[in-house]
């Protein structure tokens, strides 16, 4: 594809540099202009879409037509924070005593890092810095070691929409200085802002250096999103949505089912018919291929993850249904995989797979639903089927996630806040919510009035 310069601790520093520097006259611009400057990069996205979702496929071999509809869903993020920049508003509050007013409002709190993740690089960037932006923000972005070119993609064409100089900066850098430049930038002085999307080990450690200097931190990491189907659903538009929500980027998102609970039941109907869909609609190959679903892992590393998860499963007592080993396309390939008779002891059940691995477990009762979901210490999303009322309320307000799909296994929306709980994360992105990330609120008291 070509090169990019590989930063270290020095250019993140004149990032930071240049984007203090600028902020100095950005916060300053009109929201008018901030909202018709991230409208003028929406349209250049649109207009460049299928060149940057070639880029997207070069990088990360997902397929072609998933790449087309990550940069549309990234680009509606720019034309909304485009929309909600002009709807950042304060409050006037009556205080207690007579002749004192109260006036609260906002404004930007800075230079903001933002560091993203290489499986949505498009989205997770103008999730980010199209809030950052909208608020009157600048912001130095570090890119996934595996996904630069797509970031530099972006920033150019925020650059031809007029964006200014030193506003929008990135800095590429291997992986061998990625962790120094994560410190550099968590505990840069002029930073005011972090905002991450990764693991949650690595999340750990820059709130650790974010900490030093009391900056403002919003971590988006990582989940083990429960599946559950109750004997009252709809087995077919469950199937549907297992498939939706497991496979997409060839199970590589942080919202992708880890592990599905199917009551008893019903466990037999939807194991084979999960099976058939599987076997009818996937398709191993590669992502510029026409008729392709599933694409490579990321590197060698995430197929041994996978590996390891179903290895692990089928020692303790689990049964292949599907798959179960590398495919023979590539090195970096995985079979999709079922597996029946899953048990709560197996890594499959307690960690992130980030593959294309289809877990089911059995279950009895709602509550034994609900327990094994709670279980785990991290709460991104969480999906569930029902066609019973009073169920679909109790189980809606009981899952411990940031997020839940009830009969529905696709649930990111621009419109939507997006993040999750314990420790999934901190803040919410996208949204109404997401532009309040990056801004502080402050309050002026009027006397003698």
């Amino acid at each position: 594809m070509g090169t990019v310069a590989d930063c270290g601790v020095p250019e993140a520093r004149a990032a930071v540099r240049a984007a203090h520097e600028a902020f100095c006259g950005w916060k300053g611009v009109s929201v008018k202009e901030r909202s018709s400057l991230l409208r003028k990069w929406y349209d250049l996205m649109v207009q460049n879409k299928d060149d940057l979702a070639k880029i997207i496929t070069a990088e990360s071999g997902k397929p072609l037509k998933e790449a087309q509809g990550e940069v549309l869903y990234a680009a509606l993020f720019l034309e909304w924070f485009s929309e909600e920049a002009r709807r950042v508003y304060g409050d006037i509050i009556y205080t207690s005593a007579k002749d004192k007013r109260g006036l609260v409002f906002k404004q930007p709190v800075g230079v903001a890092a933002v560091i993203t993740p290489w499986n949505f690089p498009s989205a997770m960037i103008t999730r980010k810095v199209g809030a950052a932006l909208a608020a009157g923000c600048t912001v130095v972005v570090k890119p996934a070691e595996d996904t630069p070119f797509s970031a530099l993609a972006l920033a150019q064409l925020a650059n031809q929409a007029g964006i200014p100089p030193g506003v929008y900066n990135v800095i590429p850098c291997s992986r061998a200085k990625a962790k120094d430049v994560g410190e550099a930038l968590c505990t840069d002085p002029l930073v005011s802002k972090i905002s991450f999307t990764g693991s949650t080990a690595t999340g750990k450690v820059l709130l650790h250096h974010a900490a030093s200097s009391v900056k403002r931190v919003s971590m988006e990491l990582g989940g083990l999103a429960p599946f559950i189907v109750f004997d009252s659903a709809n087995v077919d538009q469950a199937v549907a949505g297992a498939m939706a929500s497991k496979f997409r980027n060839t199970g590589q998102t942080c919202v992708c089912s880890n592990r599905f609970l199917v009551q008893r039941g019903i466990h037999d109907s939807f194991v084979k018919k999960l099976a058939e869909a599987m076997k009818d609609s996937l398709r191993v190959g590669n992502g510029f291929e026409p008729g392709t679903t599933q694409g490579p892992l990321i590197n060698e590393r995430a197929v041994e993850k996978v590996e390891k998860h179903v290895s692990d499963a089928v020692s303790k007592g689990a049964t292949v249904v599907m798959g179960g080993k590398r495919h023979q396309y590539g090195r970096n390939y995985f079979e999709p995989t079922l597996l029946s008779n899953v048990t709560t002891d197996m890594l499959c059940s307690t960690e992130e797979t980030f593959g294309p691995l289809a877990p089911v477990l059995k279950f009895d009762t709602e509550e034994e639903a609900i327990a094994i979901a709670n279980a785990a210490d991290v709460g991104l999303a969480g999906y569930f089927y029902s066609q019973d009322p009073a169920q679909i309320w109790r189980v809606a307000e009981q899952l411990e996630v940031g997020m839940v799909g009830v009969n529905e296994g696709l649930i990111s929306s621009v419109e939507c806040p997006f993040g999750g709980v314990k420790q999934s994360g901190l803040g919410r992105e996208g949204s109404k919510y997401g532009i309040d990330e990056y801004l502080e609120v402050k309050y002026v008291c009027f006397g003698g009035l």
